[in-house]
């Protein structure tokens, strides 16, 4: 059994979401592709965000992040303003070099 449970990770996730807003992630599917995709990232290079046990596996390390609310998943509407951005930080370097 996996400690802590997908219930406990998805309340750290949605704690902040008031009653009646639609939560961050609802489902288990939901939890397991974002620390999937973090266990890759440290797999990568990044640096874990938690203290790392001795021999203690990628993935257990982002299930730590995301119990120890450090690892935060953005809802889309966080994705398209950080993308939005992004994109007018490049158009303001592009024109500043012409």
């Amino acid at each position: 059994m996996i400690h802590p449970s997908y219930v406990d990770l998805m309340k750290v996730v949605n704690k902040g979401v008031e009653e009646g807003e639609e939560p961050v992630i609802s489902s288990r599917y939901s939890v397991v592709m974002a620390t999937a995709k973090r266990a890759r990232q440290i797999i990568a290079g990044d640096e874990p965000m938690v203290k790392v046990k001795d021999k203690q596996k990628p993935l257990s390390i982002a299930v730590d992040e995301m119990n120890q609310d450090t690892l935060r998943i953005l809802t889309d509407e966080e994705k398209e303003e950080m993308l939005t951005d992004s994109e007018e930080v490049v158009t303001e370097e592009s024109s500043e070099n012409e």
